[in-house]
């Protein structure tokens, strides 16, 4: 008779499930803090093969279509007239994201992690109870345990779907061959920027969104400048269009049936309908980890239903990738110094890698209206900025939301690297800065900075028709 099977126990400070930027940005903070005593546990190879299902792929994706929508714009300029469009190689296309990919994966591979002190398992993590979890042959009995384990592409839900090739923004880089006529279902972030790079690649392009409009987070004036942008250059948008059925066709392809009777027929299919968290198999309910259909419940801590587990990035419905540093840095201090912080003190800026970018940060007008009863609405437009004039891109603005007396509660911008340029509106909500400070700055003359000059400038604009000022003037005009 076979007896049960033992495993070697540790009991490490800080034990992390998943290897993703999250996952990997606390064991970082934690070994730098602690010198030691950090399990990181992760069923996938780390390295180049994490980073293919992260954001990199897609985004070199974007960034070579920026190229050759950039070579297309220039012939304005040739001497030399030609009607020969610009092709993409997509074999060296996917050759050259392998190559970053390669690049990026040393600073992600398990070397790296073990040379700095943490213990890296490669298993299937599984609680055993609310202070234990099973990984391959261990048993971990960590001081505080924290899970990182991401999130994947949602594939919706429509008839007929499971009977076509369904594309997702992680599985980009499988088409061995250009489509033919690339149907994007969902105007998310990624959809409507992986819309505008397959365009720009010379890819005919429809993008199908049920509701009203694309972006339907962000600002209705901001999308509406991506949207426009999305038009010109030839994406062909669906707006407030249900799909009844999908069905392929023998010669290949598929076609999509939308409410109503119209029909759109394509090569290839690509979901961008939102992201769904990566629990399957943690055996959360054995340790007391509650959820719902966002993701793991944390509290503002980034603490679960039980004490001992914290949750971290888009497996606790998390907000963007790029704040998992500093998310990392207020997990550590509550899970092993008890030093209280929440990411609601600090907000975070969320950007749409379309072009031209969306960027926001802060509450919408619609969420500062339902929240105070007065607030104050600062707009300033690109075109109205000599830079912008000068490179062609003048679609788009700045909008800011400001409390009367001048405090900033929210921001977003549409503009060629609007990520960059929402920082100053950052600064100023994290410190509290009142919208005069951004006035008072003086700007590089020409840039697409100084639209947030403009923006904060017209906070000071209520003061000229004041009668005190007027008589001040006066005052001083007699004294010559």
């Amino acid at each position: 008779m076979t007896g049960p099977i033992e495993t070697e126990v540790l009991t490490p400070d800080l034990c992390i499930i998943g290897a993703g930027a999250a996952g990997l940005s606390v064991a970082a903070t934690a070994v730098w803090l602690l010198g030691g005593s950090v399990v990181l546990v992760n069923k996938e190879p780390m390295g180049e093969v994490s980073l293919k299902s992260g954001c990199v792929p897609s985004q070199v994706l974007i960034a070579a279509a920026k190229r050759m929508h950039e070579a297309r714009a220039a012939r304005a300029f040739s001497s030399e007239s030609t009607d020969d469009d610009p092709a993409v190689d997509l074999p060296r296309l996917r050759q050259h994201a392998m190559d970053v990919l390669a690049t990026l994966a040393p600073m992600n591979a398990t070397a790296r992690y073990t040379a700095m002190g943490v213990e890296v398992i490669r298993a299937e993590a599984r609680f055993l109870d609310a202070s234990t979890v099973l990984a391959g042959k261990k048993t971990i009995k960590a001081r505080r345990f924290v899970l990182a384990t991401g999130s994947r592409p949602v594939v919706p839900d429509l008839p007929g779907l499971e009977n076509v090739a369904c594309l997702t923004d992680e599985s980009l880089f499988d088409l061995a061959d250009r489509p033919d006529h690339l149907v994007v279902v969902g105007g998310s972030a990624s959809g409507a920027e992986l819309a505008q790079a397959y365009r720009r690649l010379g890819v005919p392009v429809t993008l199908i969104e049920a509701g009203a409009r694309i972006l339907r987070h962000e600002d209705p004036e901001q999308a509406a400048v991506i949207e426009r942008a999305l038009r010109r250059e030839g994406v062909c948008l669906k707006t407030s269009a249900a799909i009844e059925r999908i069905e392929p066709q023998p010669t290949g392809g598929l076609v999509v049936h939308l409410d109503g009777g119209s029909t759109i027929a394509g090569s290839h299919l690509l979901a961008a309908t939102g992201r769904r968290t990566r629990t399957e198999g943690l055996g959360l309910e054995m340790a007391g980890i509650e959820t719902d259909w966002s993701g793991i419940l944390v509290n503002r801590g980034f603490r679960t239903t039980n004490p001992l587990v914290y949750a971290i990035g888009s497996c606790a419905s998390g907000p963007v990738a790029h704040s998992v540093q500093y998310e990392a840095g207020l997990v550590i201090r509550n899970a092993l110094f008890r030093m209280p912080g929440w990411l609601g003190r600090t907000p975070v800026p969320r950007v749409v890698r379309t072009d031209p970018e969306l960027a926001a940060i802060g509450l919408t007008e619609t969420e500062a209206r339902a929240k105070y009863r007065s607030i104050r609405i600062l707009r300033w437009p690109l075109s109205a900025i000599d830079r912008a004039q000068i490179e062609g891109a003048t679609a788009g603005h700045v909008k800011a939301i400001l409390t009367r007396r001048g405090r900033v509660l929210g921001c977003s911008i549409t503009a060629p690297h609007a990520g960059e340029l929402i920082m100053p509106w950052a600064l100023a909500m994290v410190r509290q800065l009142p919208v005069s400070d951004l006035a008072r700055l003086v700007y590089p003359y020409p840039t697409f900075s100084e639209a947030s000059k403009g923006a904060a400038m017209e906070f000071r604009k209520r003061s000229a028709p004041n009668p005190w000022l007027k008589r001040l003037i006066g005052l001083v005009r007699r004294w010559g």
